[in-house]
This record gives structure tokens, sequence and C-alpha cells, in this order.
């Protein structure tokens, strides 16, 4: 008789759990998803609205690890022909021989140029910050030379780094810390950089400084021998990305789940998680109203921790306080479509009406509580109706939820955007907006600080239920990329076809001191 394997949470690691578990022992186990929501992807989802799809949270396929690129691309084959805006440009890609024309095909892969950028009062610069012309003249001679000597004195004035603020102080000096990362950070957390955790650096900046620009400068101008075994791409300049966007691979992987015979269920909130003798043996979950249990031989989770453990029974107390005080930010995105932008493109990409060619617009004015512009007709052309005509932004705040903000009506929180946009001068007025739609995310970010320094105590509890498996952001409360909540899945499945019960691999993923878009 085939073993019960229950997974909580329909989104990337999930989905990634179910889809292996299945591939790999050819049906040997019956697999069942339960998904609280009624959507595909979780945070890596795709909302449609008025023909228009918005990406929640923006997220480029790009991994360090080779067979999560395989992964992708096995699932959505790279495009062999150019996609609609290339064509009609002219911009030359490196293209798949053989691939699908994404101009006739759905399930295809786009390769897009990968463009953020800082707007900083009313001025762009580049992201990660670049040492060029540009920079310094928006910067200004003064500051610019501020900022070099307070940079030479963090490299010989080390502190100790009981911060992200020290953190970044480290590696970028103390101004272009004040510019560049300390109102943006606070606007993200909503806590000062000096109250956060310097493991999240560890884990989103990484190997990332001001001599790891100039290395990337110093590559670019004098490595042209592109025959050697390995360039290093510090800061990736191309990423893969679907021609509809993340929901739609996540969407076709579970699809192909289902049709080797993986079970979905939508709609199914878990609100129980019993055990005895250090194993869990069953689940329960709420299902259009009604209330029903289901048996489990193996369970993976990739719902927030703190959930979790609040639906088990018999946890000691330290270990239900240390879940009870996990702190999340929680995440709106309000879709905003208007015939054009007030923001010039002074770069030499081309575009579609020559907007500007970003993907992400980083917000680092603390006057406004704006965080992130996602321009959506760069992420893929086929995201926007009438991509010649019209331009479909997604506009990110970083909120808690129940606070005064995530309260808002969809009528107050959109007119709030708008008065946002026209005061950074990206549009002229409110009236300028066609169309809005506004998406919430809960937990969309688990943080460190409160009880995150006692994280590790809550992991080795964890890790006594012998057929409980954590994966994913989440599951584990770790801000992972896309990429990483897939290795924990893959590692997971892989112990489970072994018979393996030391979980280390599992939670290791993403410890690497790595810059997590450098290969």
């Amino acid at each position: 008789m085939a073993k019960k394997v229950v997974i909580i949470g329909a989104g990337p690691a999930g989905i990634t759990a179910g889809y292996e578990l299945i591939k790999q022992t050819n049906r040997e186990y019956e697999v069942i998803i339960l998904e609280e929501s009624s959507e595909i992807g979780g945070i890596s989802r795709t909302v449609r609205h008025n023909g228009n799809r918005m990406d929640i949270g923006g997220h480029r396929f790009f991994s360090k690890d080779d067979t999560v690129m395989e992964w992708w691309k096995n699932l959505m084959p790279i495009q062999g022909k150019s996609s609609f805006d290339d064509k009609l440009l002219k911009r030359r890609k490196k293209l798949k021989k053989g691939g699908p024309d994404p101009e006739k095909e759905d399930r295809v892969m786009l390769v897009r140029n990968r463009v953020s950028r800082i707007f900083y009062k009313k001025k762009f610069f580049d992201y990660p910050i670049s040492m060029k012309w540009q920079t310094i003249k928006n910067m200004g001679f003064f500051t610019t030379f501020k900022a070099g000597f307070s940079y030479l004195f963090s490299c010989v004035h080390k502190l100790e780094e009981t911060s992200l603020e020290n953190f970044y102080i480290n590696r970028f000096g103390r101004v272009l810390y004040s510019m560049f990362f300390e109102g943006y950070t606070e606007k993200l957390w909503g806590r000062h950089p000096s109250r956060i955790s310097a493991d999240w650096g560890a884990q989103r900046v990484k190997g990332l400084s001001i001599t790891a620009i100039l290395k990337d400068v110093f590559t670019k101008v004098f490595n042209r021998n592109t025959n050697k075994k390995k360039v290093e791409t510090s800061l990736i300049e191309e990423f893969y990305y679907p021609k509809f966007g993340p929901g739609q691979l996540w969407e076709t992987a579970a699809a192909d789940f289902e049709k080797m015979g993986g079970i979905i269920r939508k709609n199914a909130k878990v609100t129980g998680i019993h055990q005895e003798n250090s194993s869990v043996s069953y689940l329960e979950y709420e299902e259009n109203g009604e209330l029903k249990k289901m048996e489990a031989d193996i369970v993976i989770s990739s719902m927030p921790i703190k959930d979790l453990v609040r639906g088990m029974n018999d946890v000691p107390e330290e270990m239900r306080l240390i879940a009870d005080g996990l702190p999340y930010r929680d995440f709106v995105t309000v879709g905003v479509l208007v015939e054009r932008l007030n923001l010039n493109n002074e770069t030499d990409i081309k575009t579609l009406n020559n907007i500007v060619p970003d993907c992400w617009i980083y917000v680092q004015d603390v006057g406004v509580k704006l965080g992130r512009i996602q321009i959506f007709n760069n992420w893929s052309p086929y995201l926007v109706k009438d991509v010649q005509e019209k331009v479909w932004i997604g506009l990110e705040y970083f909120c808690n939820e129940g606070d005064k903000f995530w309260n808002m009506t969809d009528k107050q929180c959109i007119k709030f955007a708008a008065k946002e946009l026209v005061k950074m001068g990206v549009i002229s007025s409110s009236d300028d907006i066609l169309d809005a739609h506004r998406e919430k995310v809960k937990k969309a970010y688990p943080a460190y600080f409160d009880t995150y320094d006692d994280m590790d105590k809550l992991i080795d509890y964890l890790n006594t239920f012998d057929n409980l498996y954590c994966v994913g952001r989440n599951g584990q409360h770790r801000y992972n990329n896309m990429d990483h909540s897939m290795v924990t899945s893959f590692e997971t499945v892989k112990n489970i076809v072994n018979n393996v019960k030391d979980k280390s691999n599992i939670w290791n993923v993403n410890t690497e001191e790595e810059y997590h878009e450098e290969k």
C-alpha cells in the first residue's frame, strides 16, 4: 500500500516537493497538496486583472544551482524566436536553437534584461550602487568625496556586526549606508536597521560590497576573453521569465503534477497538526467551511512556522513562545494602468514607447511610503493587454497585517498610491490613472528580529518529529529566494526516498556566503 504524503501549501516549495516525489518514485507515494487559497504559486503567483497580469513581488528566474535552472527549462523551454518587443525593437538576445516561438506558443521562458535602479531625490542610480560617472554626477562631487572617505574609514575601522546597520556600514561606509540602505530598510521591515539581525544582510546581500562592485566594473572592462572556462558574472544582466509571469510556471508544474497522479485541494486551510510519539499522525483542515481530518505517513510543510506550531498539540511552552514571537512583514501591491510615465529613458536601452527600461525601481526617498515600482511591460510584453499604448506598473508597499495601511479600502489605498506617484513626479495627476487593482499578501517576508534569535531551538524541536519536513520561505522562516525554496524541497525528497533521518541538509540550504545573484 502506498504511503500517504500530505504537503501543506501550493507555492514553489510545495509544488516542487510533490512534483519530484511522484516523478522520482513512480507513484510509490500517494501525494496530496492542501492549499489554503484558490490560487497556485503562493507569493510567486500571477494575478489577472482586466486583461493585464501582475507579478506579486517580482521574480527573476535565475539561480546558481544548475539543477534548478534545468528544472525550470525542462518545464518551460527557452524561447527560440524573438518576443514581441524584441522583434519590434530589433533587440538581439541569445536564443535557444529550436526553442518555441513566444508569438505562437505559450509554454515558453523568455530571456529578459535585468535592469533595476534606485530612485533617490528624483534621480536614478544603479542597483546595486555602481561606481561610474553618472553616479558621481547624480550624487555630486562633494557627496562622492565624503562617501569615498567614509568607505575607506569603514575598511580600517570595522564595527562588530551585532546588527544589520553595522553589517551595511562595514561594506559601504556610513554615508552610502545613510543614503541608500537606512531609510529603505526601515520601510521594508518597519524597524531601524540597528534593531535587525545581521543575518538578514548575510543572506540577501552576502558578498556584495564596494569591493565586489569595483571588481565587477574592472572584470567587464578588462576581461575580454570569453573562452575562459569560468567567467564570473557578479551581478547578473539577464534572467529567464515565463511568458505570462511566474504563476504560469507554477500552474504548469501543478497541472503536470496532477497528470502524474498527484492531488491538489484548494481552499483547504490546515488548522491542526496532531502528533504523538514524535510523529505527526493526522492533519485537520477546513475545506469550504467544513472541518475535515486527513491521516498522513509523511508531512511536508511550507506553511508559516508560527501557524504550524500553533496548530500542534502538546508543544512545550518555550517552543510555543518562540514560534508565537516570530515576526513577519506583510505586503500590498497596487497595479496602476497609465498611458505614460513622467520618467525619461536616458539609457541606451531601447524600449516600447521609450519608457524607462527598469523591471524594478527601488524608491529610497523616505518622504513616501512606496518601496518599489515594478514596470510589468519590461518583465514581459505579454503581461500587458495593450503594451504598445499603455504602461502597467505595480506599486509595492510593506506593512503589517491589521495596521492602518493594511486596513484601507481598495479605493483609499489606490488614492493614497496615486498621491505618492504625483508627489514623486512619476505621473502628473491622479486623473492619469486609467485602471487600478490592489492585492494583499500576508506573511510575505519572514523577519529577523524578536524571537528569531532563538530560531535554532525551534528547529531542533521540529526535527524531533521524524515524519515532518519544513520547506520554503515561510516553512523555514528564512528569507529564501524562489530557487532556495525549491532546493529545500529537492533535499527533502532526497531524504524521503533514501530514508535519511538527518534533516540538516534541508535547513542548510541558502547559508552559503555568496551574493544571491552571483554565479
